[in-house]
């Protein structure tokens, strides 16, 4: 773990060093803030070439986040936070673009029309042989049949229904159901659904499927089941690149946070098992519990538990209550590919989603983007980070990051670590039973395209979604509150950027 002294060094490096110095006349109060040795020494070692002190590959994903982040106390705070989003207004790329200049950004569209892969854009994935991207569009996007394996229960008949607004990859506003109970030590144990009148059950999951085909199958949640969610469909648009975020980057923002901010917020991380290499796990970064790792487990658990197709991955029927097919239903096509695999190299394939640009440049905006850090919501929603090289190996040694993917800066604003914040949904996955009330900190990036906001749709408008959050986010939403009404109108026009 990096020291603090490290941290600021990092910091003040980017803004100092970076040949724009906006912040000269205020360093006083910096140097009123550090221990005035360290202050002299690092400042001295970093200025002395006129440029940026080498950062290595390992460090210089923590540079996203300590130089971002950088929270301290209050009697700095503000002005610290003002100096540091005008440097990285004036720098463009932000932290990353100095400290890691071989990266390079991630290219950003809505470019999945959907019913239309034809005119679809790829982020420059080079395809399997054979294969095209408006058919990995064209299979994702297939509605699915009891002859081909649909149900008994499901949610969805094809991919696209829960992930397509405002093109196919990207959310929607479908909800899916969980549930559950304590036991009597208070933990969450998966329900006993009733199915057939009582005659069947289905247990060893919390998803309740809405939809069945036929009566005997319909779910029917029992009244001992008194845990119960609802969860939002996610976004999959540019789920590639947070793919290839190397785990010890993830690992070293988990590990950095508490001390960036007093301990106020401390992300948890979870090894999530990686289906397609049995016995391996990795850092947790995909469903809202960070249940999967890899976007091919992410895939296969979906098409079981949201449509009841099963796969190579997942091989086994929900309930045999009105299933009229035998074996796996996924069967792969004349390439060699399944439909899971389609589906991923479509996910891995999909371009980042797109700021506005024209209203991102306005002075509100700009001003919100200077609160939303003043404020701290940045210590969870964190604005850049930089994914693994290219050819680096992950999923248990299933997967090697392309050049498309590999050393891509994106601006997720999340940190994909899970948080308490209050509105918790009292479920466990993959996580220690300490995860109940604990959720993924919801990527921002197309959040414009919502209408509906938090891990339940609940909220209607982006100050009540704001409200709602408490718990390791409860002082970041407090300073929220104290802002003045323009203040907070500008912060509320910075996130309808995103």
């Amino acid at each position: 773990m990096q020291s603090r002294a490290i941290q600021w060094e990092l910091g003040l490096s980017i803004f100092l060093c970076g040949g724009n110095n906006l912040c000269a006349n205020q360093f006083g109060y910096v140097e009123d803030f550090l221990p005035q040795a360290m202050f002299r020494h690092r400042l001295g070692d970093l200025t002395s070439s006129g440029q940026p002190a080498y950062v290595s590959h390992a460090r210089r994903r923590l540079v996203s986040f300590g130089g971002t982040l950088m929270l301290m106390p209050p009697r700095r705070k503000v002005l610290l936070f003002s100096c540091l989003f005008a440097a990285l207004t004036a720098l463009g790329t932000g932290v990353v673009g100095i400290a890691a200049n071989s990266a390079t950004e991630a290219p950003a569209g809505f470019n999945t029309p959907s019913f239309n892969g034809a005119a679809s854009i790829n982020n420059g994935l080079v395809e399997p042989p054979g294969d095209t991207f408006a058919r990995d569009q064209e299979v994702y996007e297939e509605n699915e049949t009891v002859a081909d394996g649909l149900g008994p229960v499901y949610n969805a008949t094809s991919c696209v229904n829960c992930h397509q607004n405002p093109n196919s990859g990207a959310a929607s506003q479908i909800t899916e159901l969980r549930v559950g109970h304590n036991d009597a030590n208070g933990n969450f144990v998966n329900p006993t659904i009733l199915i057939n009148d009582g005659k069947d059950t289905i247990t060893g999951r919390s998803i309740v499927n809405d939809r069945a085909i036929g009566p005997q199958a319909q779910e029917h949640i029992p009244a001992t089941e008194n845990i119960r969610t609802l969860r939002a469909a996610l976004n999959t648009l540019g789920d590639g690149f947070v793919e290839a975020i190397d785990d010890s980057t993830l690992i070293a923002i988990a590990a950095e946070q508490p001390q960036l901010t007093g301990g106020r917020v401390h992300g948890e991380v979870v090894m999530a098992p990686i289906f397609e290499a049995p016995g391996q796990t990795r850092v947790g970064r995909f469903g809202w519990k960070d249940q999967h790792s890899s976007l091919l487990s992410f895939i296969a658990d979906a098409y079981l538990n949201e449509m009841g197709i099963t796969n190579r991955l997942r091989p086994t029927e929900v309930t045999q209550v009105l299933n009229t097919t035998t074996g796996i239903n996924d069967q792969p096509d004349e390439l060699g590919l399944a439909d899971i695999d389609h589906f991923a190299q479509f996910v891995r394939g999909t371009m980042v989603p797109p700021r506005d640009t024209a209203l991102a440049a306005t002075p509100a905006a700009l001003a919100g983007q200077r609160l939303f850090g003043q404020v701290g919501c940045n210590a969870c929603h964190m604005e850049a980070i930089t994914t693994a090289p290219a050819g680096t190996v992950i999923d248990g040694g299933m997967f090697t990051v392309p050049e498309a993917l590999g050393d891509k800066v994106i601006h997720p604003f999340s940190d994909y670590l899970l948080h308490d914040i209050g509105t918790g949904d009292g479920i466990v996955q993959v996580g220690p039973q300490d995860t109940a009330n604990k959720l993924r900190t919801a990527p921002l990036w197309g959040l414009r395209m919502k209408a509906r906001f938090m891990h339940d749709l609940g909220s209607l408008s982006l100050e009540n979604a704001i409200a709602r959050h408490d718990g390791e986010a409860h002082d970041a939403a407090e300073s929220f509150r104290g802002l003045s009404p323009a203040e907070r109108e500008a912060l509320i026009t910075f996130l309808k950027t995103l």
